[in-house]
């Protein structure tokens, strides 16, 4: 099944995110159907901050390394592109269709001395249309998964905000859109009333359960940074447990050792 097609099965794609060859390769052997990296996560591994802190060379590394140990369709988060320039922006998702990766994540909002800020609805969607236009002239096929960030930046009526700003990126020809920090059976249902391309939600601690995500239609789920974080905390609490006391009893408390 084609990476596209995932996105039109009857239950939602559920996307693993990973961040080196070590969580690609048990997404993998846990028959997750496809994966698509976090940039927070990989930043948060290299050092940086999210925000494009992180180079696309530095990017480009993991997503080689993370390409030679799965067989999995890879779908890979480029924030805002690593460029404001729509031709770069074009160059760097050939560099990785080059990879064998099959699908780019791309986001509305750009971060500016540590503030992120949505960029103008007619600004980002006349940059799109060059990238595009850039891939077809080179022919290079990539599905297009366009992040817009009015949940994340906690507008005051974020699916108004969507409303406006959707129906110009469906007008590019993209693949799907996807609304992080979007929860509430209530707003998922209001955005599916005039979102026609397949929707992608994130892991929210209130978010519903993928049966009832299903019914509203939503196709596809992702973990963003979470994962990564909760994995982070648990290091970050096994190692202080081990400075305390003085011993290494916390890493044999489990089952699996």
């Amino acid at each position: 099944m084609s990476f596209k097609a995932l996105h039109n099965q009857e239950h939602p794609l559920l996307l693993c995110n990973v961040w080196d060859a070590s969580s690609a390769k048990l997404a993998e052997k846990l028959g997750f159907q496809a994966m698509g990296t976090s940039s927070a996560a990989i930043a948060a591994t290299l050092g940086y901050a999210d925000g494009e802190e992180i180079a696309f060379s530095e990017l480009y590394q993991v997503v080689k390394t993370i390409q030679k140990h799965s067989t999995l369709p890879l779908t890979v988060d480029i924030e805002s592109g690593y460029s404001r320039d729509p031709i770069e922006i074009a160059e760097n998702i050939q560099k990785l269709a080059a990879l064998g990766v099959e699908g780019v994540n791309i986001e509305d909002s750009i971060v500016v001395d540590g503030e992120r800020s949505l960029v103008d609805t007619v600004v980002f969607t006349d940059c799109i249309a060059r990238m595009l236009n850039k891939l077809q002239q080179d022919n290079i096929a990539m599905f297009l998964n366009i992040r817009s960030d009015v949940f994340l930046l906690g507008y005051d009526d974020p699916v108004a905000e969507a409303k406006s700003r959707i129906p110009h990126y469906e007008s590019l020809g993209v693949n799907s859109i996807f609304l992080p920090c979007i929860q509430t059976p209530k707003d998922i249902e209001a955005v599916m009333q005039f979102c026609t391309l397949p929707l992608n939600v994130m892991c929210m601690p209130e978010l519903p359960n993928f049966q009832v995500l299903q019914a509203l239609g939503v196709k596809r789920i992702s973990m963003g940074n979470f994962l990564f974080n909760y994995i982070h905390q648990q290091l970050e609490n096994t190692l202080s447990s081990i400075y305390a006391k003085g011993s290494f009893s916390e890493v044999f408390n489990g089952e699996n050792h």
